[in-house]
């Protein structure tokens, strides 16, 4: 991704909340090419809540800068899922930031949490299969 100048803050440099939303949009692309619905709320079996959020700020960058995001999924349980991400500087590799979002899935009606769908479940144990089950 490239830092846009509006993404950054008065001193130069991406703004710390956009971190989270640099991974969070790629977060969600990646569950997509899994099969789940993350940006159609209507397609999607249930919904998604994210829970809890960790960021370890590790580097900084600064607008024109190109981004490598990487995300996969570091534990996944019942009703509940952590996605980890990692931020580099795309031009030296330098780490930028590491962190997790805790995803809880939750039923549309309800709203109350729900089993992870057997079908992303499989998607992702398929995509990462060192993943312990």
């Amino acid at each position: 991704m490239k830092v846009r100048y509006s993404d950054s803050d008065q001193q130069g440099h991406l703004y710390f909340a956009n971190y989270l939303i640099y991974a969070d949009e790629v977060a969600c692309c990646f569950m997509e090419d899994l099969g789940f619905s993350a940006f159609n709320v209507e397609e999607a079996p249930c919904f998604l809540f994210t829970v809890n959020v960790n960021c370890d700020y590790l580097g900084e960058c600064a607008s024109g800068d190109e981004v490598e995001v990487r995300v996969g999924y570091s534990r996944i349980g019942k009703s509940s899922a952590d996605v980890a991400f990692e931020l580099y500087l795309g031009s030296t590799s330098h780490a930028l930031a590491k962190g997790t979002f805790t995803q809880v899935f939750v039923d549309k009606e309800s709203r109350k949490s729900c089993d992870i769908p057997a079908f992303f479940r499989t998607a992702i144990f398929s995509c990462q299969p060192d993943l312990k089950q």
